[in-house]
């Protein structure tokens, strides 16, 4: 039994190995027994499923259809485009909170969306849901995050407000248009990851800042195209249970993290906070994760749907209430602010000026200008909209060259 065992392992990673694991099909392998060990290998990660977790095999696919891999679910490949991408790479220079930090310990956008993958996949694991399409939605969350965080996100809505009232940028909804059109799967390459419907209806709907929300069930019936919707990302729920796990495991990742960024750039102390938030939650992060995680898992087994207990939803949304009035709103916030408002409206100005004017955008050794050439030239929609392409080409900056760039427009 043991050779007949360690025979079928050896068979499969021979597959793994020497086959397209992109194309092959257990369909399409012509020994029986070759055949059911792709086939086991493919489904036995769902037994056991919770009957509210959703299937892979159910996956409303992809916009470019592909052929299945026969080693990894179509999530696990959604997992490995994003995580493989520049927009996702980028993340570790973007800002969570604070802006330039001389403190090493400052949390920064790629530390959040781990954060947020660990507490959502342990989550799940405890749900019995699919981990595959956890990991993919959590790790993709964020991807389409403008630099300097949330102040960032609205000087750039500001901005394209102005030139076209109709339109927004929230970074949900750019997160989407980052998967769908201006990432590639290779370098050099535009069109897209082609990721999954699930994953990017993820993305799109994970609305972390929604405080007051203490439950959330699936949309389990919204079509495929609302997701593309202007209003997609500030009103719909995720379609999947998943997707609704990553959206609470959100608030739960920085409610308490940025409590410890706080600390250190001494506006708030854990030990500042109302006893009727300590109380209840705990006062450290540790604790404050612990205690919502365990009632989470337990008020939302056996359910569809995610929730937390009515004491413990009503504490967060203290905490996170309390997080803005004395972090969010801080003088210290209140004054980094407005320098990000400064230099990306001044960005955006003087690359739209530049968009029109070939001699500007021409300039030699000006990395602002030489960046957007390039950007113009392979961008994926051609290059008619300016505005589009400038505040695209912007939400992908990190901090530090959104600065660089700023500082030799104006200063050099």
């Amino acid at each position: 039994m043991f050779f007949e065992e360690e025979e079928d392992n050896l068979l499969i990673r021979q597959y793994a190995k020497t086959n397209d694991a992109d194309t092959v099909k257990p369909d399409s392998v012509d020994n029986p027994r070759d055949r059911e060990l792709l086939t086991i290998l493919r489904n036995e990660r769902e037994a056991g499923l919770s009957p509210y977790a959703f299937k892979s095999r159910s996956s409303r696919g992809r916009s470019d259809p592909e052929d299945p891999c026969a080693i990894r679910s179509p999530f696990e490949r959604d997992t490995g485009r994003i995580i493989y991408s520049q927009a996702f790479r980028r993340l570790r220079h973007k800002t969570q909170v604070f802006f330039n930090p001389q403190n090493d310990h400052i949390c920064s956008r790629i530390e959040h969306v781990i954060y947020v993958n660990y507490i959502a996949t342990t989550i799940a694991r405890a749900l019995n849901l699919n981990l595959d399409l956890v990991q993919a939605i959590a790790l993709g969350h964020d991807i389409g995050h403008a630099p300097f965080g949330h102040s960032g996100e609205r000087v750039l809505d500001e901005c394209i407000k102005r030139h076209k009232p109709d339109c927004s940028f929230t970074h949900e909804a750019h997160g989407l248009r980052v998967a769908d059109v201006l990432s590639g799967r290779n370098a050099g390459h535009k069109g897209g990851l082609n990721l999954t419907f699930e994953v990017r209806d993820g993305i799109v709907s994970h609305c972390g800042e929604t405080y007051g929300e203490h439950r959330i069930a699936p949309d389990r019936d919204k079509s495929t195209d609302s997701i593309l919707e202007p209003d997609a990302a500030a009103i719909r729920r995720p379609a999947t249970l998943e997707g609704c796990v990553v959206r609470i495991a959100d608030k739960v990742a920085y409610v308490g993290r940025d409590i410890e960024d706080a600390a250190r750039a001494g506006i708030l102390e854990f030990e500042d906070l109302p006893p009727a938030i300590t109380s209840r939650l705990g006062n450290s992060n540790a604790k404050i994760i612990n205690t919502l995680v365990e009632d989470i898992v337990h008020n939302s087994l056996n359910r569809d749907e995610i929730r937390l207990s009515e004491d413990a939803g009503e504490a967060m949304e203290l905490l996170l209430r309390e997080n803005v009035r004395r972090i969010y709103s801080s003088d210290k916030i209140k004054r980094y602010e407005q320098t990000v408002f400064n230099t990306v409206e001044a960005l955006f100005d003087a690359l739209l000026a530049a968009m029109s004017d070939p001699e500007r955008s021409s300039r030699s050794g000006n990395i602002a200008y030489a960046g957007l050439s390039e950007y113009a030239r392979g961008y994926p929609e051609g290059s008619d909209d300016s505005v589009q392409i400038v505040t695209d080409y912007i939400a992908g900056m990190t901090d530090s060259f959104a600065t660089r760039c700023f500082e030799q427009i104006y200063w050099l």
